[in-house]
């Protein structure tokens, strides 16, 4: 899985291609850039792979749930939080050294995944988002003998 973000020297941070293949770094990385310019903050995310899932973990601390969203379309998997304006408005900080602001990640599937049973828990700061694996498209690798 790769997502849209790249590191501060404008090249691809990671492994090249991911399991997901590339993105379209230009429409995503440009998407990017106008939120951070807006306001939206960057948030970590760890990408864990195991033999039947793809496991997104997003640290993002202090979030309440139902501002949450988790959504796929288009073979891209988007995860967006805005926080309550009228609740932000109202809240007096001496010192703030984290914010619980607004974010958006997406993620390019190139169908790896089976979109109907993607399932979504926020607890402890951490939002992990489950992906199933695609049968059909995950083919597990092959050793090939060099001679």
């Amino acid at each position: 899985m790769y997502n849209e973000n790249r590191c501060h020297t404008g090249k691809e941070c990671g492994p090249r291609g991911g399991k997901f293949g590339r993105h379209h770094h230009g429409r995503f990385a440009h998407h990017a850039h106008e939120m951070l310019g807006k306001g939206f903050r960057r948030v970590p995310a760890n990408i864990e792979e195991t033999d039947e899932n793809y496991i997104i973990h997003l640290f993002a601390p202090a979030l309440e749930k139902e501002f949450l969203k988790v959504v796929t379309k288009d073979d891209v998997l988007s995860i967006a939080y805005t926080p309550n304006e009228e609740r932000d408005a109202t809240q007096k900080f001496s010192r703030r050294e984290y914010s619980n602001g607004a974010f958006e990640r997406a993620f390019a599937l190139n169908g790896k995944v089976l979109t109907e049973s993607i399932s979504a828990k926020y607890a402890d700061g951490i939002l992990k988002v489950t992906l199933p694996k695609n049968p059909e498209t995950n083919v597990p690798a092959k050793d090939i003998a060099v001679n």
